[in-house]
């Protein structure tokens, strides 16, 4: 059959298009959205609640901190400390320590279920840090454990047939260590439990901790996706021996910012050299509420997963990356 001039000139618009839109999906499916304590820009950080609502937001993972109870139960909060997401002050008076500070590590599991989780505040003064999120004080939140949560993402993931995965974070090894406690061996074991044996098992395991994280590729023989995780500017010099155990690097986003010049960014050679090392680069945190240097979430996006080319962030707004990559 022979074609006529509109024809041809449509099937090559056709191909033209459906070529484009394969890369511009390509392209957006190798950036992945994590739900940085879950929802946490709605609902207080790491509550089932906000896990919940991560969910439905369809983020490609959502991340557990980790802080073990005097029982050894990982539990499932941001930090060592209780009292600034906590009411544990009102309800646990004398178990403070000699700074003044109420640890995890110093209440049981079922001690621990007791306490009501609120927006994150500053235990000195009350004042909520981010005053426009979830009011303090409202609702009946509570803590969990990293099982408890698995079993939430794994038992929807069955009941929607998603596939969310996890990214959880060992928090402060060498404070577990010094009570006596392995964080590390006891989240790889129940990891493991539930099926998160290898890099192709959903699961990220993150660090700041380079000497830890380390020892979990090297000693404890882990097969997981490794992130090294960064804080300082010296840290960048490492990238070299980072790689030698790790998969990934997660900097905080501003290490890849260098200057505005003609309101166009330039930026670091943090994100080549990792690439070039084989490193994934996954940055902290994206925040809607606290732009600083952006005049928009779009314009941050568009920075920061295009132009900077990091393979994905961490954000308390997974719906709004999500919909950014979607556009």
């Amino acid at each position: 059959m022979l074609f006529d001039k509109s024809k041809i000139y449509i099937l090559v618009l056709l191909v033209f298009f459906s070529c484009g839109k394969s890369t511009k999906d390509k392209e957006k499916m190798n950036k992945i959205v994590v739900a940085h304590r879950g929802a946490s820009g709605y609902l207080p950080e790491h509550t089932m609640e906000a896990k919940a609502m991560a969910y439905a937001m369809n983020p490609d993972y959502i991340e557990q901190d980790l802080v073990l109870s005097k029982d050894n139960v990982p539990i499932v909060i941001h930090d060592v400390y209780l009292d600034d997401v906590t009411n544990v002050a009102q309800l646990f008076p004398d178990r403070k320590r000699e700074d003044g500070r109420y640890y995890v590590i110093d209440f049981t599991f079922d001690e621990l279920q007791q306490l009501k989780v609120t927006e994150r505040f500053d235990p000195k003064t009350g004042k909520q840090y981010y005053p426009q999120r979830f009011p303090k004080g409202k609702g009946n939140f509570k803590l969990h454990s990293l099982q408890e949560e698995i079993e939430l993402i794994q038992g929807l993931n069955y009941s929607t047939g998603k596939n969310i995965g996890i990214y959880p974070e060992i928090k402060n090894p060498e404070f577990h260590h010094k009570n006596g406690k392995d964080i590390a061996k006891i989240v790889l074991e129940i990891l493991s439990n539930y099926g998160y044996t290898t890099k192709e098992d959903k699961c990220i395991f993150q660090c700041f901790d380079a000497k830890e994280l380390e020892r979990v590729r090297k000693e404890l023989k882990s097969e997981l996706f490794l992130v090294q995780l960064i804080e300082f500017p010296e840290e960048t010099k490492e990238l070299k021996h980072f790689a030698s155990y790790a998969d990934g690097l997660g900097p905080w986003y501003t290490q890849i910012l260098d200057e505005k010049v003609n309101d166009k960014w330039k930026f670091t050679s943090l994100v080549a050299e990792a690439h070039e090392l084989g490193l994934k680069v996954h940055p902290y945190t994206f925040r809607a509420d606290q732009l600083k240097e952006f005049s928009s979430f779009d314009e941050m996006m568009q920075v920061l997963l295009f132009e900077a080319n990091v393979d994905g962030g961490f954000t308390d707004f997974p719906d709004k990356m999500v919909s950014f990559l979607n556009k």
